[in-house]
């Protein structure tokens, strides 16, 4: 099975290189898989709690793209800690075109 690499950078500023993500799961599934800190996934990948939000790298925004309107409803519970590159992981999922991607955990909110 083809797989992509993706880095999450912890909030204690640790990068969690992930070498083999299978395309088609989520990024919340293999960083949950991987124990990578701060990404809890509390719905299971439902898009209804935002315990998996990440911030996209600048470079990476376009490729990634833009949160659905639900996402964007999950997001405002997050509101204090949401950026323009906000996105939540469980709704990020693995693509040949997403190979390299980083992302930064998002801190929980307040």
């Amino acid at each position: 099975m083809a797989s992509i690499k993706v880095t999450f950078v912890q909030a204690d500023g640790v990068e969690r290189t992930l070498e083999n993500v299978p395309l088609g799961e989520s990024l919340m599934e293999a960083a949950r898989a991987a124990g990578v800190e701060g990404i809890l996934g509390d719905c299971g990948g439902g898009c209804a709690c935002a315990t998996c939000h990440v911030y996209v790298d600048p470079q990476w925004e376009a490729v990634v793209g833009k949160p659905d309107d639900v996402e964007l409803g999950a997001l405002d519970m997050v509101s204090d800690v949401q950026r323009s590159n906000s996105r939540l992981s469980c709704q990020i999922v693995a693509k040949p075109e997403l190979d390299g991607l980083r992302l930064v955990v998002a801190p929980l909110s307040k």
